[in-house]
């Protein structure tokens, strides 16, 4: 079995913060894809509830997405999610079961 893994994060924004946060992830996206364990970084909108916004990711192992924390364009993600989510990021880590 591959280390690779898929990440779903869910962002359920506080109600008028929707493009300021749609806006912080689409800035984190192109430093996030040039990653070199890196191999897929979307940002989404759920069309049928603006407040929630998913990233979908692919990554070469959960240690490269522990790296990926660590790096200055996720820390400043986060700083710019701080005070504008209703509630704690959900984070699911996943691979295939076959």
């Amino acid at each position: 079995m591959s280390d690779e893994i898929t990440v779903v994060a869910v962002l359920k924004t506080k109600a008028g913060c929707e493009d300021a946060v749609a806006k912080a992830m689409a800035a984190c996206a192109p430093a996030s894809r040039a990653e070199a364990t890196n191999r897929q970084y979307v940002p989404n909108r759920d069309l049928d509830d603006p407040q929630t916004l998913i990233f979908i990711e692919r990554w070469a192992s959960r240690q490269a997405l522990a790296d990926h924390m660590e790096t200055p364009h996720f820390k400043q993600l986060a700083a710019a999610l701080e005070g504008k989510l209703e509630a704690p990021l959900q984070v699911h880590i996943l691979q295939p079961v076959a």
